[in-house]
């Protein structure tokens, strides 16, 4: 379809519905093509079954891609957004966490698409025939509503917030090799993967000057929430997201959820919520301060910590003065900046993951540098008393930040000895 094969596509997507009318993907991608080829009713037909189909196989991202195509024909979409949203909402009766998997697709070793014999209105004619009957296939069934999961972030929202947060995403297809989000690149979107798969790639710098390598660090499939950290913070993107195979998303842009939030407060605040839940997550596997902790202790630790949000330029901890607690880099990139001839410039730089406040508080001292926001940046931060608690409840915790304490301290008093410094002229400091 994407390769404007449009018959071609349409011979393979309505052999699909023919043999297994419960793929919801099958039935939205062939009335996607009747819609191209004016069959508008046929197409409106077939992507509110596909829309049940959709909800039924607890997708609601492809149910949601489902309103975005009917919406598109200048269909009244309200009635179709409630029903995604009274499935899927906190407290609906559909919810279970016993829900079914959703249908497999045909095995292609025995699957053929529709005869290449036919062709223009005779396969308009055939596929048409196809929608009407995988409809009242459905209609005839008389099940009942089925099961589905609850979904982190949308179940827990009212069935209210939950039909404004989904009117703000939008549907896109994207081919294969496609880069959805590109790594160092600013972001405003949010998306979610309502058919397909993309991997999540990192390219790092290897060291001697040679060129970088890229680590795959997920995969992301149906259902998968992925770009979401750039709502909290506006810091360049931390690695890529490529296409695998062609595949459908739903993308929501910042103002879109900013608008949806001023109206409907509760969306904002579970928006955030989740973002840190994520933001979290990511630091419990990846942070190596939290490495000596054992894993099942880790997200209760991390718990503790406040969300601190800095701008480009903002002081995250001042040169000379106490500092008050302890950061952990959640997103975003700050530099440790000293003085020299009253003119600053930058001893290091570091990224998430890392932890700043370490050396003044486990030396405890003053601190001997300022650290500044980068990029707007997002730390969780433990304040002094948390901080003492938590290390007489792990000590492995102190002794990791000692090594690290002592091996800043030397850097900053190496770098600082010589005269080559790099000037930091890019911080505004505030």
């Amino acid at each position: 379809m994407l390769a404007d094969e449009r018959e071609a596509a349409l011979r393979w997507s309505a052999a699909v519905v023919e043999q297994e009318e419960a793929v919801p993907s099958a039935l939205i991608l062939t009335c996607r093509l009747l819609a191209d080829f004016n069959r508008t009713e046929a197409a409106t037909e077939g992507f509110r079954l596909g829309l049940e189909r959709a909800i039924d196989s607890g997708n609601l991202p492809l149910a949601v891609a489902a309103i975005a195509d009917l919406r598109k024909l200048g269909v009244d979409v309200d009635e179709d957004v409630d029903q995604v949203a009274a499935a899927f909402c906190a407290g609906s009766p559909r919810l279970t966490e016993a829900a079914s998997p959703p249908p497999p697709l045909p095995a292609l070793a025995k699957f053929t698409p529709l005869s290449s014999f036919l062709t223009g209105p005779a396969l308009l004619s055939k596929a048409t025939q196809i929608i009407h009957e995988a409809k009242n296939k459905y209609e005839g069934s008389g099940a009942a509503d089925a099961l589905v999961a609850p979904l982190p972030l949308f179940s827990a929202l009212e069935k209210d917030g939950l039909r404004a947060l989904i009117t703000a995403f939008e549907m896109i297809t994207v081919p294969a090799g496609k880069r959805v989000i590109v790594q160092g690149e600013e972001g405003a979107e949010a998306y979610i993967v309502a058919r397909g798969e993309l991997e999540v790639r990192r390219e790092v710098d290897e060291e001697n000057d040679g060129p970088p390598s890229t680590m795959t660090l997920a995969r992301l499939t149906n259902g998968a929430l992925f770009g979401e950290m750039a709502l909290l913070s506006r810091a360049p993107r931390a690695a890529s997201v490529v296409a695998c195979r062609p595949s459908i998303l739903l993308v929501a842009r910042r103002d879109a959820l900013e608008a949806v939030a001023e109206k409907r407060p509760e969306v904002g605040v579970e928006l955030a919520a989740h973002c840190r839940r994520r933001m979290v997550a990511n630091l419990v596997r990846t942070s190596p301060v939290l490495i000596p902790i054992d894993p099942s202790e880790r997200p209760a630790l991390v718990e503790r910590f406040e969300t601190k949000v800095f701008e480009k330029g903002e002081k995250l901890i001042a040169e000379g003065r106490d500092t008050v607690g302890l950061h952990l880099i959640a997103s975003g990139e700050v530099a440790i900046v000293g003085h020299e001839g009253g003119e600053p410039f930058v001893i290091s730089t570091l990224g998430v993951g890392d932890v700043v406040g370490e050396v003044a508080l486990v030396l405890r001292r003053k601190a001997n540098a300022d650290v500044v926001a980068v990029h707007p940046t997002v730390t969780l931060f433990l304040p002094r008393e948390e901080f003492v608690a938590l290390i007489r409840e792990h000590p492995a915790i102190l002794q990791s930040l000692y090594i690290l304490a002592i091996e800043r301290d030397e850097e900053t008093s190496s770098v600082m000895s010589v005269s080559s410094v790099n000037v930091a002229e890019d911080y505004v400091l505030v």
